[in-house]
């Protein structure tokens, strides 16, 4: 009997050895250590848990001719002009809605309103009305990108139908039109150009 209670604790001892042995480690830092991480035993040896990045390869783009290349060039700097103000107007609508969401008050949702409207207002008149009509047409396509909305219905959810005519009327005078949308397909050249620079947008791809 002492024989057969000592096999039994004998083998509860190797499997808890062995469960020891499949479960990650918890960091274990030497002398000189300064970096924490935690490691998993492999055959004796410990071995790191090392995280590695994503990194999108992106083959070499090449033109027909000189004046391709100097197309691209002036549309990717124009991109870039706009990935802010994109990524601006997404956050700052979702955030409206939001805000929206948590209040049933009439009067607080028209005061979110409103300073969403002031703080877009601010924006356009120090930074977006320097645009030139080649970025404007860009960054209204990329906002479509953003939030899955055009401008137009946009301005009409936030200020009413009448202001979303307005705004397209006016638009439409100095060459914009704020019912583009925007398409991986049709703009593959913008699509590029924004995998380029690691621009992701909170949309579901």
């Amino acid at each position: 009997m002492k024989l057969f209670g000592l096999l039994i604790v004998f083998c509860c001892l190797m499997g808890t050895v062995r469960a020891q042995e499949q479960r990650p480690a918890l960091p274990i830092t030497g002398k000189n250590d300064t970096i924490k991480t935690y490691v998993t035993l492999l055959d004796g040896v410990m071995v790191p848990w090392v995280v590695v990045p994503d990194v999108n390869i992106i083959a070499s783009r090449i033109f027909k001719t000189e004046a391709d290349r100097r197309a691209f060039n002036l549309l990717r700097y124009n991109v870039s002009k706009v990935i802010p103000y994109a990524h601006f107007a997404g956050d700052r609508y979702r955030k409206l809605q939001r805000d929206l969401a948590l209040t049933g008050d009439i009067d607080k949702q028209k005061a979110l309103i409103k300073a969403c409207n002031e703080e877009i207002k601010t924006m356009f008149k120090t930074k977006i009305e320097d645009l030139t009509i080649s970025q404007g047409d860009i960054l209204i396509r990329l906002v479509n990108r953003e939030t899955d909305m055009t401008t137009y219905n946009m301005v009409k959810e936030l200020k009413g139908w009448g202001s979303a005519l307005i705004f397209q009327t006016i638009a439409r005078v100095v060459g914009h039109n704020l019912k583009e949308t925007y398409d991986r397909n049709e703009q593959r050249d913008i699509e590029t150009i924004l995998q380029e620079y690691g621009y992701d947008s909170y949309k579901s791809q």
